[in-house]
C-alpha cells in the first residue's frame, strides 16, 4: 500500500534503524502521528521464548497506570441477577445470560471484551468458535472469568489491558494515544515491562528482551534499544 505524503516526511526525520532509549522513542514517536485521529501507539516486544511449550506462553492482565485512552466495550455473561445489576452500574455496555449468549451465537459481537461469572461458562464455552478467533473468550487466568464481574468491569474499563504471545514469541499491546504526554507513556510502558520481568517462565532461558518497537495506530515505529527496556521498570 503506498504511504502517505506526511508518512514519508516522518519518516525521513529520524534514523529508523536507530536503537533508542525508552524515553527518546516516546518522544519521537509522538512525532510520527500524523493522522487527523488520536492515533493509538502501540508496543511490540519479541520475547526469548518459545510459546509452542505451554510453560512458555505468557499471558496476563496488567493495569497501565495512565489507562490507555480507549473506550473498552464490555460485554458480561452473567445468571445471577445481583451480579448482572453491578455489572451494569460499573459500566458495562451488554449484560445478560442465556439470551445474551444466544445473541452472539447469532452474530451479535458489539464487544470489545467478554467477561463471564464461572457458573455461566459452560455455555459461553459453546461460543469458542464465535469468540476465539476474534481473542474474546473470557479466561481465568486473564482475570476475565470471575464471580466478581463489576470489578472486572472496573478494572477493564479503567485501563487494565491483556497480554499474550504469538506464535512467533510477539506482546503487542497498546500503551495509550498520539495525546498522552510523553511521560505517562514511559509510566505505562514501564508498567508493561516490569510485569513481563515478573511473569517470565522459569524455562526461558538467554536473552529475555529480544527486540521492541513502538508505534502510533498509521505511522513507522521506533525501535527501542532491547538492552535497555528496563531503565524505565
Amino acid at each position: 500500500m503506498a504511504k502517505g505524503k506526511k508518512y514519508i516526511d516522518a519518516v525521513k526525520r529520524y534514523d529508523r534503524e536507530h536503537l533508542h532509549s525508552p524515553s527518546e522513542a516516546m518522544d519521537l514517536v509522538k512525532t510520527l502521528a500524523t493522522a487527523k485521529f488520536d492515533e493509538s501507539i502501540d508496543v511490540t516486544i519479541r520475547l526469548g521464548v518459545d510459546p509452542r511449550k505451554a510453560d512458555q506462553i505468557v499471558r496476563g492482565t496488567v493495569a497501565l497506570p495512565a489507562g490507555t485512552g480507549k473506550t473498552v466495550r464490555v460485554a458480561v455473561f452473567t445468571s445471577n441477577s445481583e451480579s448482572a445489576a453491578a455489572a451494569t452500574e460499573a459500566g458495562a455496555d451488554l449484560v445478560g445470560g442465556e439470551e445474551l449468549v444466544a445473541e452472539v451465537e447469532g452474530g451479535m459481537l458489539d464487544f470489545d471484551l467478554a467477561i463471564a461469572s464461572p457458573e455461566m461458562m459452560p455455555q459461553v464455552g459453546k461460543l469458542g468458535r464465535v469468540l476465539g478467533p476474534r481473542g474474546l473468550m473470557p479466561n481465568p487466568k486473564t482475570g476475565t472469568v470471575t464471580p466478581d464481574v463489576a470489578k472486572a468491569v472496573e478494572q477493564f474499563k479503567g485501563g487494565t489491558v491483556e497480554y499474550r504471545t504469538d506464535r512467533y514469541g510477539n506482546i503487542a499491546v497498546s500503551i495509550g494515544k498520539a495525546s498522552f504526554e510523553p511521560a505517562d507513556l514511559m509510566r505505562n510502558f514501564a508498567t508493561l515491562v516490569d510485569e513481563l520481568n515478573k511473569v517470565k517462565p522459569a524455562s526461558a532461558k538467554g536473552r529475555y528482551f529480544l527486540k521492541c518497537n513502538v508505534s502510533p495506530t498509521m505511522g513507522a515505529g521506533v525501535k527501542i534499544d532491547p538492552s535497555r527496556v528496563t531503565e524505565s521498570a
